[in-house]
């Protein structure tokens, strides 16, 4: 997901004419006029003007661990024509370009059938940048776990996470039984609000003070007994990444690297940012990759994990991770509870869709999504900056028109 790109996009005259036609939203205070600069540290990076800077260069400023490209990259050819998309929002019918002028994003990939239909980038930005996954991550950790039971190192879902990790012995999350983890269903009282005191940004810091076992401990009582409700909490997936190194005896980057990253076809370096306490990858999060080969991550999954007519990892374990059908009812659209909304669903790490068929995403703060909708073999890539963990402190509502633009390309395929 970075730099080697061939720039498999539209002609650069036509890209140009694009992003030169209007300004995106809030420039200034992004930090135009200086070039938009990176952070000088992780904290800093979540502030204006360093967002932009920042979300295409973590690893400039934080230690990392590096995924080495395939070989033989998959290939991601360009359209002979654009799709024209359009949607309508609040009244309004708008196209692609009117989004990118209204919404603080840095860039948009959409691939149909193998091929590049669309591409536009924000905030001077382009197709070899590394950008920031945030919680897209977490359905990468996801399909690491279930590859590694295909491979016999997990012998099942079902089993608690500290038989992988005996450091978790004795601890809550050590109790849980690894699916529900997954499911984000530990039952652990646990607050992950983004306000400046919950207990992510507690159990985070302890993190990166003393390593993720350690931090584990701190979480001491149950609220639910575990796999009955959704509450979403990145801890959760720190848990699992010690539950893969135990299991494979090799770093999550390391494992990702062979089993996933060069098997997709990338095209180009990914990185990870790595805890320096316990030399641990935020499992949660952190992964930086370009647009392009997060596009070849959805592909294989809209394909049911098959790249080339070859399984990455088994169809069975993709659908467990993204068909409705297959999560209890408590996790399905239009039921589960989440921030006082039942729009989505949630699989295996992975967010479902409410639809027709099966849709899902892997999402992330500040804007960051990944659509993939298997049935019309179509993937939609969108990183951003938004103004707050949800995006929509602005006002812009960047969620509520995301998913409007995302029913419009939709429309051009096929229905909801």
């Amino acid at each position: 997901m970075m730099t080697i790109a061939r720039l498999l996009c539209f002609p650069l005259i036509a890209l140009l004419a694009v992003n030169a036609s209007a300004a995106a939203p809030d420039e200034a205070s992004l930090g135009r006029a200086e070039g938009y600069p990176p952070a000088r540290s992780l904290k800093q990076a979540y502030t204006e003007p360093y967002l932009v800077g920042s979300f295409s260069a973590m690893d400039s400023f934080n230690p990392s661990c590096a995924l080495a490209p395939a070989d033989d990259p998959l290939a991601l050819k360009k359209a002979a024509t654009e799709t024209p998309f359009s949607y309508r929002f609040r009244g309004s019918k708008l196209t692609l370009d009117d989004y990118m002028q209204r919404q603080r994003a840095t860039g948009l990939l959409v691939v149909k059938d193998g091929e590049i239909v669309a591409e536009r980038y924000n905030y001077m930005r382009g197709a070899d940048m590394r950008m920031l996954s945030n919680s897209m991550a977490k359905t990468i950790t996801a399909l690491a776990i279930v590859k590694a039971q295909e491979e016999g190192f997990i012998r099942s879902l079902d089993d608690p996470a500290e038989t992988y990790a005996p450091q978790l012995k004795d601890t809550l999350y050590g109790q849980t039984r690894i699916v529900n983890l997954m499911r984000m269903s530990s039952g652990a009282r646990f607050i992950e609000d983004y306000s400046e005191h919950d207990d992510r940004v507690r159990f985070n810091d302890a993190v990166r003070r003393v390593g993720v076992a350690q931090a584990a401990r701190l979480i001491t009582a149950r609220s639910d007994p575990e796999g009955q409700r959704f509450n979403y909490a990145g801890a959760q997936t720190q848990i699992l990444g010690l539950v893969l190194r135990g299991a494979t005896r090799r770093t999550l980057c390391d494992y990702v690297d062979e089993k996933l990253w060069k098997p997709i076809g990338a095209q180009a370096q990914a990185t990870w940012l790595v805890n320096p306490a316990d030399q641990d990858v935020f499992a949660q999060g952190a992964f930086n990759a370009t647009l392009h080969d997060y596009a070849r991550l959805g592909l294989m999954m809209a394909a049911d994990g098959l790249v080339r007519g070859t399984a990455v990892v088994s169809r069975d374990h993709l659908l467990a991770m993204t068909d409705a059908t297959r999560q209890p009812e408590a996790f399905r659209p239009g039921q589960m509870q989440y921030h006082g909304s039942t729009y989505y669903g949630y699989g295996l790490q992975t967010w479902i869709l409410p639809s027709s068929h099966r849709r899902f995403a892997l999402l992330g703060v500040y804007g960051q999504a990944i659509f993939v909708d298997p049935a019309l073999n179509l993937v939609v890539v969108h990183t951003a900056v938004g103004k707050d963990a949800a995006g929509d402190a602005s006002g812009a509502h960047l969620g509520a028109e995301r998913d409007a633009l995302l029913r419009g390309i939709v429309s051009a395929y096929g229905d909801w």
